[in-house]
């Protein structure tokens, strides 16, 4: 393929080698740093010597390739506090009580009950630290929450964050080590006391400044709904946006509209080219319109939070700004990948975001595909050309999405294109409007009438997106698809776009291989199912029982009809396990599998008079019951209890067990307890 030709894609994809490199291998900080170091030097002095054969010598290109891939591993390490001894993990123990000052970093989403921030820890017991920390502040115990760059001191105890106790459970745990935190905290306002003399960081005067504005729009009479979402499309903060209201943009196929990316940093140069083409008629206007553009355009990106999607927006459209004011024809994959290189050459961690990975793949979609996509149908009117236009570019970018939306999220919104032809349209002028609105209420000069109109605006945004939202026969759920069907669906689009284009047996060959081994996936994947299991999972007050039959799962269980309706546990195994049909029932007090009997003792604690000794006792809906004595009548190998069950009844139980020398499992601590 001619884009590999391309110098930048080919260290680009060094890179990023390096960072996988570094990500699951354990290797030496030091020896990759002087690699690194040696390996330019190298460069440089062979470079030197051979000058105008540089093209020509594969030694050179080979030196090159392996000092990017050093580079990737060094910088990833570099960026891993982990590794520094500073960190707060190599003090003597993290266990017990500690006294820690941590400085608030990033604002999360709350739950029902508390207020979620990630912290930077600056001293453990006295002693200078490093590491980033997961706060819980109960959302009554204080009355304003918290703000970027405030400094506080506590004395408490590290609490571990829960790994997943369900099979196919997304992994919070994991999710957090990715952003470098190992450790929460549970805070309230009687075990934290705020600090003076903090330093605001540009984060913290970014954070101040959408506060700003935030407390002007309400001065103006912006109410919840149309503030949330003002935050989202104008300031990058998704945080406040109401559950049904974010549930509706997700199953419409336009939640991308809420995370400021490409569309938004386009949409923000273009009103910014024309706001400020008057610059062009000064001396030297010609130099310093691009410099504000770009200026500005930085600052947006500090304020919505430098997150990965509007880094890379805000650095690919700088780079065409410049290359625009040299007058320099830029090819865009060039353009898109040198952005890409500088983000993980500085952020190697954003490698594992999803929504760097989504931006990328979206704009190569639109990129790639779209063009072909349009050449289909020339439309002679110009309102049907600029309808046409947005859905090829809709189109194009879903393509370039789907395969990982689908390894994520597991669906697939069937009507995102009406959505899309209906919103994209108007998101320029919401976009330019919103930004007039937050200028004047900066100097408090917004009226009532503005104020209304705009409210009206999104309120029938989010209207029209509930509407379609409500067409559930056309969102496609629960779908199971995994990363090996992710990567060979990219090589079937990539093939099928070299199709279109060459035209040729060969490209045509390759695309029909890679359907087939697509197709040879989904029915190994199928085979797989192929499976039986008992499954106990984990139910805070409530007990679940599945039991799987190949592609048949039955659930035994005692949950009411909301609990069962929104169960998460059962939707991911259903995806995980790819189970077609499930059968719900009441809770059984026996069951019989693969030749194991599993006696289930409920709160009525009915077990005198059984005259066998079953293989496995669950403990449900906290049984009054002395359990030495169930142990010595029964003689069961095995004994579980659910989550179900009081926490005291349960630690009882527990050291019962050990006493005995009988395993225990317990759901809440292990996991669910599955036999295959």
């Amino acid at each position: 393929m001619k884009l590999l030709n391309f110098t930048i894609i080919q260290l680009t994809i060094c890179l990023v080698a390096g960072i996988l490199v570094a990500h699951y291998f354990v290797l030496n900080f030091h020896i990759f740093l002087y690699l690194s170091i040696g390996l330019t030097v190298c460069i440089g002095f062979y470079a030197f010597l051979i000058r105008h054969k540089i093209n020509h010598s594969p030694l050179f290109s080979i030196l090159t390739y392996l000092c990017v891939i050093c580079i990737g591993i060094t910088t990833y390490n570099l960026q891993n506090d982990k590794l520094r001894p500073q960190h707060y993990t190599h003090h003597n123990s993290i266990d017990g009580t500690h006294n820690i000052i941590f400085q608030i970093k990033e604002r999360l989403k709350p739950d029902l009950y508390n207020d979620k921030y990630i912290v930077s820890i600056k001293t453990v017991n006295d002693k200078k630290a490093i590491g980033l920390l997961l706060i819980n502040i109960k959302r009554d115990s204080i009355i304003t929450p918290y703000k970027i760059d405030d400094i506080f001191y506590t004395s408490t105890t590290l609490e571990t964050i829960q790994k997943p106790l369900n099979p196919y459970q997304f992994d919070y745990n994991k999710y957090l080590e990715f952003q470098q935190v190992y450790h929460q905290l549970y805070l309230n306002s009687t075990n934290t006391l705020q600090l003076s003399g903090s330093r605001h960081t540009i984060y913290g005067y970014a954070d101040l400044l959408r506060t700003k504005i935030n407390s002007k729009l309400i001065k103006a009479g912006f109410k919840d709904d149309a503030l949330s979402i003002m935050n989202a499309l104008l300031l990058g903060q998704r945080q406040t946006i109401d559950k049904t209201i974010y549930s509706n943009y997700i199953n419409s196929g336009t939640v991308h509209i809420l995370a400021v990316s490409g569309l938004h940093i386009g949409i923000i140069l273009i009103i910014l080219n024309y706001l400020f083409r008057p610059l062009l008629y000064l001396k030297y206007g010609y130099f310093i319109r691009p410099f504000i553009l770009i200026l500005i355009l930085c600052s947006f990106a500090i304020i919505a939070g430098l997150k990965p999607s509007v880094t890379r927006a805000v650095l690919m459209f700088s780079i065409i700004t410049i290359a625009r004011h040299l007058e320099r024809c830029t090819n865009i994959y060039n353009t898109l990948v040198i952005s890409a290189f500088l983000i993980l050459l500085f952020k190697p961690i954003f490698l594992f975001s999803v929504g760097f990975q989504m931006s990328y793949l979206a704009v190569l979609g639109i990129v790639s595909i779209q063009p072909k996509i349009y050449n289909l149908w020339k439309p002679k009117y110009k309102l049907t050309n600029k309808i046409w236009q947005i859905f090829t570019v809709t189109l194009a970018a879903q393509a370039g999405v789907v395969p990982i939306s689908l390894f994520y999220f597991h669906q697939f919104p069937g009507l995102f294109f009406i959505s899309n032809l209906v919103v994209i349209p108007f998101l320029g002028f919401i976009l330019g409007l919103g930004m007039i609105i937050i200028a004047l209420a900066l100097l408090n000069i917004t009226h009532n009438y503005i104020v209304a109109i705009y409210s009206f605006i999104i309120d029938c945004l989010n209207n029209f997106i509930a509407w379609v939202a409500q067409f559930e026969s056309f969102l496609l759920t629960d779908i199971s698809f995994n990363i090996f069907q992710v990567i060979v669906s990219y090589l079937v689009i990539t093939a099928l776009v070299q199709v279109y284009k060459y035209r040729n047996f060969k490209w045509t060959a390759i695309s029909l291989i890679l359907i087939i081994g697509l197709q040879s996936i989904y029915f190994f994947n199928h085979y797989k199912t192929q499976n039986n299991a008992f499954v106990i999972f984990n139910k805070s007050r409530y007990s679940i029982i599945g039991i799987k039959q190949n592609e048949i799962l039955n659930i035994n269980h005692n949950l009411d009809s909301t609990q069962h309706n929104n169960n998460q546990a059962i939707t991911n195994y259903k995806v995980g396990e790819s189970i077609t049909i499930i059968n719900n029932d009441s809770l059984q007090h026996l069951y019989q599998y693969n030749k194991k009997t599993i006696l289930v003792i409920d709160s009525l604690a009915v077990y005198k008079g059984i005259t066998f000794q079953p293989d496995y006792i669950l403990l449900r809906n906290s049984p009054r019951l002395n359990l030495n004595r169930v142990l010595d009548s029964l003689k069961p190998k095995y004994i579980i209890a659910d989550a179900s069950n009081y926490k005291s009844y349960v630690k009882r139980w527990k050291e019962t067990c050990v006493h005995k020398k009988i395993p225990f499992h317990q759901t809440n601590e292990k996991g669910a307890f599955i036999l295959k």
